[in-house]
């Protein structure tokens, strides 16, 4: 039986891994993965799209996003009131319906993922207790290939192992438990803090030298630790960063001592934004933009990377598992919230909220994430993100790509924010404008880099099929928010912005080698102080119905 090949011709590629950057070419489509052409002339594609004048980039990447698990799912049944507000998703014979709003349901959200050209999503914080929960979510998310990273900066076995200075027990728990999760990478949020809250009325730690309760290790300890065992396995991605007092006026510093104790190990800063913040806690009319300091040390050292967490103006919903902080969001705004606790693992809150651009606080957290994607000189290392939901929806990333293309359009928008904000923020005398090649790095080629998949956000022989065609557009914005085509390991899954092919996609994860006979203190770690059986714990191979497991190298 012939090969059969699927050939798309006559596009403008973009494709920064291989230093392509706008030239006409065509790729070839077999089994799911581009391929080399054909060497035989006689050899003819059994399907063609013809591309020609269309921009032709890889599948973007949403490295850092909230889309499944309990949190999400809580969210979701907080915010009845947004169900009622937006239309709907209705049912197709391609599609199931679903909800919209700031956190839509699992087949909205793989919806809408990939009628923006997004073909993988990664949830950035799921407690390991949970995983189940979070992989059966995953099931119901088509059309993209999704993975989670699991929660470990306030998990007790963590903080015993590094109390007792056990470094190897310590890198084989984070490889034992990654893989029991049928998890991607080690997530530390609020490292400490939130055994903090959980424990103590009003509890946190305010900076990376406090030390946690009962366990008298410190937030730089844990840090320090989980990036080096990260390292020490090899792992695909780097230890994954919430730090210590997010949103906090004054909360720079922290950051700062953040990137500093990972004493030269890989670290990815998430949702950076969020933690560029100078000023005093008692005074609003202070707080203002520390990113020049930060993205300067971030320029000065490899071993960091970022991911910016942008805010929109408007309605949204915040969750994290950053405990302390939903409750002090849910005060400052009068709001409903949700706290909840996760035995001898982490915590979350949940809280809705809505960033005004006229109110000074908002405007700078606009104009901070801005900054940064302008004042990292590599966009290698900064990848585009809105921490969906919590900085806005995912579905406003053709915003942020016109902001960033279009210098005028950015001075425009600074002009309606905050008077003093646009008096303030360097953005009034940044001229820089990414080029296409530039955003297809921090939506694609880079955020695969950051994680290690080297089967992804590139259009070479041996990666995925995952393609997003444009129809170019003097507005980026509108260029953006509707491609032409998506094709989804070699399957054209929407058309014109219509779902043509309800592919589910796979789940991404990793399983790295550990020390076997570390799991006999586990197990007793487990019966003495768990509710769940140790035998119970781990997400069986067969649970998970479609997925790809990432080698560490």
């Amino acid at each position: 039986m012939a090969e059969e090949y699927f050939k798309i011709s006559g596009g403008y590629v973009y494709d920064p891994i291989h230093g392509v950057d706008g030239q006409a070419r065509d790729l070839w489509i077999r089994d799911g993965k581009i391929v080399e052409p054909p060497t035989d002339p006689q050899v003819r594609p059994t399907r063609h799209l013809n591309a020609a004048g269309l921009v032709v980039m890889p599948g973007g990447i949403d490295m850092h996003c909230h889309i499944a698990g309990p949190k999400v799912n809580t969210a979701r049944k907080m915010r009845p009131e947004e169900k009622r507000r937006d239309p709907p998703v209705y049912r197709t014979a391609n599609t199931r319906s679903g909800t919209l709003g700031s956190v839509p349901s699992t087949f909205a959200t793989g919806y809408k993922y990939v009628g923006l050209g997004y073909t993988t999503a990664f949830d950035a914080a799921v407690p390991p207790l949970s995983a189940r929960h979070a992989h059966e979510e995953f099931d119901d998310t088509p059309c993209i290939d999704k993975g989670f990273y699991v929660l470990m900066g306030n998990n007790h076995y963590i903080m015993r192992s590094i109390q007792r200075n056990e470094p190897q027990q310590l890198k084989a728990f984070v490889a034992w438990l990654l893989g029991a999760a049928k998890g991607y990478a080690p997530k530390l949020v609020n490292p400490g803090g939130v055994e903090m809250w959980k424990n103590r009325a009003s509890g946190n730690v305010h900076g990376v030298d406090d030390l946690v309760d009962y366990y008298n290790v410190t937030p730089r300890q844990i840090i320090r630790e989980v990036a080096r065992a990260a390292d020490e396995l090899r792992l695909p991605h780097s230890v994954h960063i919430h730090s210590n007092n997010l949103g906090m006026p004054g909360n720079w510093q922290t950051t700062l001592e953040t990137m500093k104790a990972l004493e030269g190990h890989r670290g990815h800063m998430t949702h950076i934004q969020f933690h560029s913040y100078g000023g005093g806690d008692a005074d609003e009319s202070t707080f203002n933009s520390k990113v020049q300091p930060l993205a300067d040390y971030v320029n000065e050292h490899s071993n960091i990377t970022v991911d910016v967490g942008q805010v929109l103006f408007g309605e949204t919903t915040s969750m994290t598992g950053d405990g302390p902080l939903g409750y002090y969001l849910s005060n400052v705004y009068k709001s409903k919230w949700f706290s909840g606790d996760t035995e001898m693992e982490s915590g979350c809150g949940i809280a809705p909220i809505k960033y005004r651009n006229k109110s000074l606080v908002h405007a700078w957290q606009w104009a901070i994430g801005l900054e940064w994607y302008l004042l990292v000189n590599d966009p290698w290392r900064v990848a585009m993100s809105t921490d969906h939901p919590n900085g806005g929806s995912f579905l406003a990333y053709p915003q942020i790509i016109r902001l960033l293309m279009d210098a005028t359009y950015r001075k425009d928008v600074l002009k309606t924010v905050n008077p003093r904000v646009g008096r303030q923020s360097v953005l009034q005398d940044l001229n820089r404008e990414y080029t296409l090649s530039e955003i297809a790095i921090i939506t694609r080629a880079g955020p695969a880099k950051m994680l290690g998949l080297t089967h992804k956000g590139h259009l070479g022989p041996g990666a995925d099929a995952d393609i997003t065609i444009y129809t170019p557009h003097e507005n980026k914005e509108t260029m953006f928010e509707l491609p032409k085509f998506v094709i989804k390991s070699g399957r054209l899954v929407v058309e014109d912005g219509e779902i043509r092919d309800p592919h589910l996609g796979k789940t991404l994860y990793i399983a790295p080698d550990y020390d076997r006979d570390v799991e006999t203190d586990i197990a007793d770690w487990f019966e003495q102080y768990y509710s769940i059986r140790f035998r119970n714990y781990p997400v069986s191979d067969d649970y998970i119905h479609s997925s790809e497991q990432i080698a560490c190298p």
